[in-house]
C-alpha cells in the first residue's frame, strides 16, 4: 500500500463526507486501508443518520460512522437537547475526539481547511477541533484515562482550488452556498483523481436524500452543466501539514 493504512475523516455534517471527500474515502477503502469517519453533528435515530450510514456503505467503509452527538448549528432538532457544535465546551469536544484517535490510531486525519471551505461555522470549528485533538492525542499527560498517547503523522485539509471555483462560478446563482472563492492552486499540496470511484461517490451523495430535497446548495450542484460537475466530482484537493518529519502520504 503506497498511502496511509489507517485514516480518520472528521466531518461536521452528514453529506460532507461524500460531497467533499467521498472519492478519497472510497479509494483508500478499496486499497485496503482502515478508514473511519467521525461526524460531529446529528445523532443516531434521525433520518440523516440513517442516510449517512447508507452513504458510508456506498463508500465501502467497513464500520459505521462515529457520531459525536452535537447539534448542527442551524438545525437544533438534529440532536434534541444537545449543545450546538460550535457552542459546546471545546475541552469536552477535544477529549471526545482524542478518545477515538487513541483507539483507532490513524496515521492521518482529514478535515476541512481553516476557512471551512466556504466559511461554514461548523466546518471551521471541525478544523480547529481536529487540529487540537491531533496535538492532544500525542501528549501522555493529557487524559491518560483515554488510553495510551498516539501521534498522528499528518493532517490533510480538504479545500476547493481556485481553478475549480472558476469553472463552476458562472453557473451558480448569486445566493448559492457553494464556494465563490477558492484556494490558489499553488497552495494545494495534493490533488486526488477519484475518477475510478466517481460512481460510488455519486451514489453516496444521493444517499443523502433529505439534504438533497432541502438544500439549495445541493440543488445548485445537481444543476451544474455536465462539464463543471464532472470536474468537481472527479477531483479532490488537500493542503497537508506533517506533524512528524516526513509525515505520511494520504494516498
Amino acid at each position: 500500500m503506497s498511502g496511509a493504512s489507517r485514516a480518520l475523516f472528521v466531518h461536521a455534517h452528514p453529506d460532507d463526507e461524500s460531497l467533499w471527500t467521498g472519492g478519497t474515502i472510497a479509494s483508500l477503502a478499496r486499497g485496503g486501508a482502515e478508514v473511519s469517519l467521525v461526524t460531529c453533528t446529528w445523532v443516531r435515530g434521525t433520518t440523516r443518520h440513517g442516510e449517512l450510514v447508507d452513504a458510508a456503505r456506498e463508500l465501502e467503509l467497513a464500520r459505521d460512522p462515529i457520531m459525536l452527538g452535537y447539534a448542527d448549528s442551524f438545525v437544533p432538532d438534529s440532536a434534541p437537547g444537545a449543545s450546538s457544535f460550535i457552542l459546546a465546551p471545546f475541552d469536552e469536544q477535544v477529549a471526545a475526539l482524542v478518545a477515538h484517535i487513541r483507539v483507532l490510531k490513524p496515521q492521518v486525519l482529514v478535515t476541512y481547511d481553516a476557512f471551512g471551505m466556504y466559511g461554514h461555522p461548523d466546518h471551521i470549528h471541525a478544523n480547529r477541533l481536529t487540529a487540537a485533538a491531533a496535538d492532544a492525542a500525542a501528549v501522555g499527560a493529557y487524559h491518560s484515562d483515554l488510553g495510551d498517547p498516539w501521534q498522528v503523522s499528518s493532517l490533510y485539509f480538504v479545500t476547493i482550488p481556485e481553478s475549480i471555483v472558476t469553472a463552476i462560478k458562472p453557473h451558480l446563482a448569486t445566493a448559492s452556498h457553494l464556494p465563490y472563492t477558492g484556494t490558489p492552486d499553488a497552495q494545494v499540496d495534493l490533488w486526488v483523481d477519484v475518477g475510478a470511484c466517481v460512481g460510488c461517490k455519486i451514489r453516496a451523495i444521493t444517499s443523502h436524500r433529505t439534504e438533497i430535497a432541502r438544500s439549495a446548495s445541493m440543488q445548485d450542484f445537481g444543476a451544474l452543466p455536465p462539464g463543471p460537475q464532472r470536474l468537481f466530482l472527479r477531483s479532490e484537493a488537500y493542503q497537508r501539514r506533517d506533524l512528524v518529519p516526513g509525515g505520511v502520504d494520504l494516498i
